[in-house]
């Protein structure tokens, strides 16, 4: 599966909550690829309160977002429209301020990943976020 975000916004993104920290660009591939898994299976969700609504359109609500303004979101937006078709049928559209409120959930979720993954590589005495900063988040999460 290619990854449909680029890196750029991600690393961005890691770097925010990073520190002192560099960031390695396979980190930054890692957490794309992570974000755009979410992304899909949040459009899934949000996909099947459209239908019990009767509606083939996506909205903001359908990703318990009430508002967001596109400015406060790093994420590009096309990418985000990409990532919310990527499970879902072509059936469905994806109304704007639903990218966005996507976007602004994904991006909640990268902040935490970085977050957790800078306390990670902080911990192991490195002074670079890699890969399985990333990895060891989700190997940990279920306990957390």
């Amino acid at each position: 599966m290619s990854v449909e975000l680029p890196f750029a916004p991600v690393d961005a993104v890691i770097r925010r909550n990073a520190g002192n920290l560099r960031v390695s660009g396979d980190a930054a591939e890692a957490l794309a690829l992570r974000i755009q898994n979410h992304g899909a299976a949040l459009a899934v969700e949000a996909a099947e309160r459209a239908t019990a609504d009767g509606r083939k359109t996506l909205m903001t609500e359908d990703f318990d977002v009430s508002s967001v303004d596109r400015t406060d979101v790093e994420i590009p937006i096309a990418p985000v429209d990409r990532i919310a078709r990527l499970d879902i049928d072509d059936r469905y559209r994806v109304s704007m301020d639903a990218r966005v409120a996507l976007a602004s959930r994904l991006e909640a979720y990268a902040d935490s990943i970085a977050g957790a993954s800078a306390a990670f590589a902080r911990h192991a005495g490195r002074r670079t976020i890699k890969p399985e900063d990333i990895e060891l988040y989700f190997e940990i999460k279920p306990y957390c």
